[in-house]
């Protein structure tokens, strides 16, 4: 599908194929977080710094859009739940594939949590997402984790298992959960045919950050999609930086926390 093809180059990187894409859709979750307050200034950041696309839902896509400036990637992202719901890990959908084409996106993006209660509906509306994918050649973007009651959300069996379920979906990206170890997460990289991209998880420090994207790359990860991990940090623009040129192999952890931490 050409138009799928000709899409997901605006939100990867040509010549590697990989991609750092940056999630800004927390303020639906979590409400007024440090970071998202004004958005046009954030997206510029990030656009400087190098990232390939951001991630938006519907109604901040306007807000957001800064009619100068250097281009990035629009995913918008058509599921939400927020954290005063009794059950967060419960994604409804917000918004509709035809919704995120009139917005101008070059791909959108649905969440799946895996082991949560409400885990077919998730399933169902990722379903009919793709199928309106496939129809548009828009490509599509499956956010999915292992979240429930006893399980280890970071179980190389159960990030495997997500893996699998979004492929077999239709999903022409995966973001989910880092295993914590290259061994783990390049057999499931090697099992799959879509490229995955890992979450940022817990916030930590930059260098602990970048050597945990390298070791996902170079253990077949397709790349990142950060967010509070990116956006929050002291100087956004200057860290996505570093983190582009590790996945996309221009730099070492070490030598990318060198050139961050030159005076500017």
């Amino acid at each position: 599908m050409i138009g799928k093809q000709i899409r997901l180059e605006r939100i990867m990187n040509r010549n590697t194929g990989r991609a750092v894409i940056i999630p800004m859709d927390h303020g639906f979750t979590l409400g007024q977080i440090k970071g998202l307050g004004n958005m046009p200034e954030i997206i510029s950041a990030v656009a400087e710094g190098g990232a390939n696309a951001i991630v938006l839902h519907k109604g901040m896509v306007k807000a957001g859009h800064r009619k100068q400036g250097k281009d990035i990637g629009l995913i918008v992202h058509l599921s939400a739940s927020t954290s005063m719901n009794p059950d967060p890990n419960d994604k409804v959908m917000v918004c509709t594939v035809e919704e995120a084409i009139a917005l101008g996106a070059d791909a959108v993006s649905i969440h799946i949590n895996l082991g949560a209660p409400n885990e077919s509906k998730m399933i169902e509306d990722a379903g009919m997402v793709s199928k309106q994918c496939t129809k548009w050649g828009m490509p599509l973007l499956i956010m999915i984790y292992p979240r429930g009651q006893g399980i280890d959300p970071n179980s190389p069996q159960a990030v495997g298992h997500c893996v699998r379920v979004a492929e077999e979906l239709g999903a022409d990206l995966i973001k989910t959960s880092y295993t914590g170890d290259p061994e783990s997460f390049r057999k499931i990289t090697a099992a799959c045919s879509v490229p995955v991209l890992i979450a940022g998880g817990e916030k930590a420090g930059d260098l602990q950050t970048l050597e945990t994207v390298l070791d996902s790359v170079e253990a077949g990860g397709a790349g990142v999609c950060l967010g509070r991990n990116s956006f929050q940090r002291e100087n956004p623009s200057a860290f996505i930086s570093a983190l582009s040129r590790v996945v996309n192999g221009k730099a070492t952890p070490e030598e990318a926390i060198r050139d961050l931490e030159k005076p500017a």
